[in-house]
């Protein structure tokens, strides 16, 4: 092979590269940004408890983001997808949390809360949005918790009395029901996490 049809190789060698090189930078960049920081699911799932109590550290937009869109990703009947979501950050609203239900009194010391309902304008099949919401309420906790976060379920439905009351603080329309209120901020405790597996509950083939 002659100087000159190596050189020429080379040319198009270079050629190629600097053609392909922007796509593959592009497609790393966007993988990475893809893969958020934080727990494997495996170890979100085994180590995740519940946390009643936090620092003053604030929770920021992108953190609420992040839960939200992992909530969003839960499975649901007939693909109905039938959340919606109420994030209060409101120190005078959160202080009222404790009077409709005394076992969520502490949201007032927590920088923020979600609260999951289901817009029952929203099913394709009737009834499931519980299930539906619960599966997105649970994604979301594990979200705060691979992000570092605390977190707690608070319950809503089906107790009338707090869905009415929920609904009425957060001026929410009579076709979405208020299902849990999500308590989140920085842990100030860190409850050990517990093996709950237990081999006498499970049953193969029939009970």
């Amino acid at each position: 092979m002659s100087g000159k049809t190596r050189l020429l190789g080379r040319r198009r060698l270079l050629g190629l590269l600097a053609a392909t090189a922007p796509a593959v930078l592009w497609a790393g960049r966007a993988a990475a940004q893809d893969k958020p920081a934080g727990l494997d699911a495996l170890a979100a799932i085994k180590t995740r408890r519940s946390v009643r109590a936090y620092t003053a550290d604030p929770v920021t937009d992108a953190q609420v983001e992040e839960i939200l869109r992992c909530g969003m990703q839960a499975p649901a009947a007939c693909n109905q997808q039938p959340w919606q979501f109420v994030v209060v950050r409101e120190r005078a609203t959160l202080a009222k949390v404790g009077g409709i239900n005394p076992y969520a009194a502490y949201a007032k010391a927590a920088p923020v809360a979600i609260l999951v309902a289901g817009d029952l304008s929203l099913e394709k099949c009737g009834g499931y949005w519980i299930e539906d919401t619960s599966a997105c309420a649970q994604n979301m906790l594990l979200a705060a918790h691979a992000l570092g976060l605390g977190a707690v379920w608070t319950g809503i439905y089906p107790l009338p009395e707090r869905v009415e009351a929920f609904r009425a603080l957060l001026a929410m329309p009579e076709n979405v029901t208020p299902m849990a209120l999500l308590v989140i901020g920085h842990p100030a405790e860190q409850p050990a996490p517990q093996d709950r597996y237990r081999p006498e509950r499970v049953h193969r083939e029939k009970w």
